[in-house]
């Protein structure tokens, strides 16, 4: 059975465009399934706010949507420019120095106090995402001088990339630190770590975050991240490949592969992978996408990446709810021509996640056994019962054809799992033993619409939840008295 609904999950960043109640709603039924707070702007009171917001949104339309604030990390930026913006032409000479009082087309103020000491002569420095390149031809005393090899329109207070070796801020900084406990307690869903350069950034962060907690997604944008991206990707618990300062430090024409390379890993690993950063970036403006950013995202769901995002577009742009819309649109189209079985075929060759821990490489046995049965059996729908939703994210890094049902009876949970490809997250009514948390699980795939009587399911769940593991795979015939589910196992007809 094949699905025609979407799989590949969509981030949209709330922001000054879409940030009312109604907006916010607009987005939801247009098909953002995980919010995203950027926390580099604006105060930490307003973004609880926003997140009380989103929450009280969610909960009157009756969605299940997963908030991800994402930290600031050591981001540099530069000081306000005029309204409207000033443009950058190329091979233009400009200043950059120390500073957060304001910027124009000749000096650039940056506000980072170890500007001098950390960008050296003919480093090329990114603005913007990349978008703007400047070439550092001097330094001096209190200023840097440079060279625009490719202009543009600044606005606001954009991003200045330091190339990310020489960097002296560390990750987390105590402003990640403060925004991550307050979000915490507040029961955000996902902490997104900027300039994640190996894994004890996240081991850093994780000591302040008490578990069970917020899932950390580790934001792949550095060199460093990338030499490091298999410990990256065991010590984190989804990743982004945030291809804006990722193609400031590399070749652009390593980007495309690059992206294809993490995002199988992380998939082989059992996280979630986004991909994010200019994917509709047109449309901050404009109705319509061009032609290769509907590529591009396509493309993203075709490298196997669990949700595709969106920045700017839907935080400041002028048409935010139809950007979420034309994305699902093409997102939902390239999911219906993904070549499920050669995946999974492929996923199973890499290695598996965590293969020394016992009691995950039982899920990882589990899980791949069921993947093999979707290709061999009639089924309608997977039914994945899970505390901690790890084993609902090992079943959908194989990329079924069938529906993946993600049932938890922790709701914080089965928001994180919004962020899963092709899972659509249910709360079950209580964690109980295995039996009845089989049955409701079912019963409620039933109430829900998701299968029907007489339909074969995959049941994959843990009998003694204690034990942190999937070990049962059951192939289920869906009864016409629903009481049935409630005595012993049938055998599939």
């Amino acid at each position: 059975m094949c699905t025609d609904r979407r799989r590949t999950k969509i981030v949209a960043t709330i922001g000054p465009a879409s940030e009312s109640p109604r907006s916010v709603a607009d987005l939801m039924a247009a098909g953002m399934d995980v919010a995203r707070l950027n926390l580099s702007h604006g105060s930490l009171e307003g973004a609880l706010a926003l997140y009380g917001r989103i929450r009280r949104t969610a909960d009157e339309q009756r969605r299940q949507i997963g908030v991800l604030a994402d930290l600031p990390g050591p981001k540099i930026r530069v000081a306000p420019c005029p309204r409207g913006g000033v443009v950058l032409e190329q091979d233009a000479e400009v200043i950059l120095r120390p500073g957060s009082t304001s910027s124009d087309g000749r000096v650039l103020e940056v506000d980072y106090e170890g500007l001098l000491d950390d960008v050296q002569a003919g480093d090329r420095v990114g603005l913007a995402d990349g978008q703007i390149l400047i070439e550092i031809s001097d330094v001096a005393s209190a200023h840097l001088r440079g060279r625009v090899l490719h202009g543009g329109l600044l606005r606001g207070r954009p991003g200045f990339h330091v190339p990310a070796d020489r960097l002296s801020i560390a990750t987390p900084t105590p402003r990640d630190l403060r925004f991550a406990e307050a979000f915490v307690e507040a029961g955000v869903d996902f902490l997104g770590v900027s300039f994640v350069r190996g894994p004890e950034d996240l081991q850093a962060l994780r000591a302040a975050v008490p578990a069970p907690g917020p899932l950390l997604v580790a934001k792949i944008e550095t060199r460093m991240a990338v030499q490091n991206i298999d410990s990256i990707i065991s010590a984190t618990d989804a990743i982004m490949v945030a291809r804006g300062d990722l193609g400031i430090e590399f070749p652009i024409e390593d980007l495309p592969h690059l992206q294809k390379d993490i995002i199988r890993r992380c998939i082989a690993g059992g996280r979630p992978a986004i991909t994010a950063t200019q994917m509709l970036e047109s449309m901050i403006e404009s109705p319509v996408p061009t032609r290769a950013e509907a590529s591009d995202v396509a493309n993203a769901v075709f490298d196997g990446s669990s949700a595709v995002m969106l920045s700017a577009e839907t935080a400041i742009g002028a048409h935010p709810v139809t950007v979420v819309a034309t994305m699902a649109r093409i997102a939902q189209e390239a999911d219906s021509r993904f070549d499920h079985a050669r995946w999974a075929q492929n996923i199973t060759k890499l290695r598996m996640i965590n293969p020394t821990q016992a009691s995950l490489s039982i899920t990882d046995a589990i899980t791949m056994a069921a993947s093999r049965v979707v290709g061999e059996v009639d089924l309608a729908a997977l039914v994945c019962v899970s505390g901690s939703g790890f084993t609902v994210r090992s079943m959908a890094r194989f990329r079924p054809r069938v529906p993946v049902l993600g049932f938890s009876a922790d709701p914080r949970t089965v928001r994180q799992l919004t962020l899963s490809w092709g899972v659509e997250p249910i709360c079950l009514a209580s964690e109980i033993a295995y039996e009845p948390r089989v049955a409701d699980a079912v019963a409620a795939a039933v109430a829900g619409g998701h299968v029907s009587a007489g339909d074969l399911v995959a049941v994959l769940a843990g009998i003694n939840p204690a034990m942190r593991s999937t070990d049962v795979l059951r192939l289920l015939r869906v009864p016409e008295d629903l009481s049935d589910l409630w005595s012993a196992p049938q055998p599939a007809r």
